[in-house]
């Protein structure tokens, strides 16, 4: 029997210059939907998971485009609520080279930032559920989205529920005190925190020692002191970070360390050439729910999610469009890009 995922968050939509161009170096841009928690759920969905997704949009058209977009992949849209005024927007500029690239939010009085607790059963949501996941980037939209994941917390932790956060800090949401006030509350509720190399120390002050992020110099031994120090504060079963060495827009290394309270599991180095780094961290996310579900060892869901990642940066767009073959293929050491005929 398959196991059931639900997740929760905002879909957006995503316009984009063509290729590398910058905003309105010409009159054209692309249309897509994405979102941390969504981009997970389609990344389930493609790895034959039963994902659902819940949210809030609008009744209207570019709401039901954004259902739309998930039903593609056989995400279970059946839950999500309707009603509200608009779908939130994020502008994105893919960057090159040493040209980073920006995320401008339009996500004011969307329809999930004004949904209120009383719009979601969790009871009914979770009937069945096996796994919950959201992320820092949902009770960063407002006290009332904060209250929403609470319950929901709540209730799946009662129903046996295994809970998955991924930190995602983002300073254009809200400050990092309010970050650390809402999710020292949240994070009691979960099993499995996600993490990269600056959201522990954003939200909670915890920091690897001799690493310079900017500079592109990580210190693996200084990220085995901040899982400890996560699972120590909050009870975590596991913490799962991803390690990137960003030489450029264009060129990341990308790894990822696995702690299971004991030990932990390091992948290997991935080189990458990016294409689209948008959706990397939620992918990240999607295969290790997926291996971890699927009862792979810790040695092989790090491979797994970090290969699985790895892949994602290739692909346009914010959904990671691949299959657990191609993402095992990757894991046995074929990396080499050559045309399969």
């Amino acid at each position: 029997m398959s196991k059931r995922v639900i997740t929760f968050g905002e879909i957006m939509l995503r316009l984009a210059p063509n290729g590398y161009y910058r905003f309105f170096q010409n009159d054209q841009m692309q249309a897509t939907f994405g979102g941390g928690e969504a981009n997970v759920a389609v990344s389930l969905a493609n790895y034959g998971l039963d994902s659902a997704y819940v949210t809030k949009l609008p009744s209207h058209a570019i709401g039901q485009a954004a259902v739309d977009s998930l039903r593609y992949f056989g995400v279970d849209t059946s839950m999500i609520v309707r009603g509200g005024d608009r779908v939130g927007i994020y502008y994105l500029e893919k960057g090159a080279s040493q040209r980073g690239s920006v995320c401008i939010y339009d996500r004011a009085h969307s329809a999930i930032q004004e949904a209120q607790p009383s719009d979601f059963d969790w009871e009914v949501i979770f009937d069945g559920a096996d796994w919950f996941h959201f992320t820092g980037i949902t009770p960063a939209l407002g006290p009332s989205l904060t209250a929403i994941c609470e319950d929901a917390c709540k209730v799946a932790k009662a129903k046996g529920v295994k809970v998955s956060c991924d930190l995602n800090y983002r300073g254009k949401l809200w400050t990092r005190e309010e970050a650390r006030a809402a999710m020292t509350e949240l994070c009691q509720y979960v099993d499995v925190c996600i993490s990269n190399e600056e959201d522990a120390k954003d939200i909670f002050g915890i920091e690897a020692a001799d690493t310079d992020i900017r500079g592109g110099k990580l210190n693996t031994k200084g990220y085995q002191s901040v899982a400890k120090q996560l699972a120590d504060r909050f009870g975590f079963e596991k913490v799962a970070i991803t390690l990137r060495t960003s030489l450029s827009a264009s060129d990341n290394d990308w790894a990822g360390m696995l702690y299971d309270g004991n030990s932990c599991y390091f992948s290997r180095t991935h080189h990458l050439r990016i294409v689209d780094r948008v959706g990397g961290g939620d992918s990240f996310g999607g295969g290790l729910i997926y291996a971890l579900l699927s009862g792979k060892s810790e040695q092989e869901s790090i491979a797994f999610a970090v290969a699985a990642s790895a892949l994602k940066h290739s692909i346009e767009g914010d959904f990671n469009r691949v299959t657990v073959a191609e993402v095992e293929k990757l894991c046995a050491g074929d990396g080499s890009g050559r045309v399969q005929r």
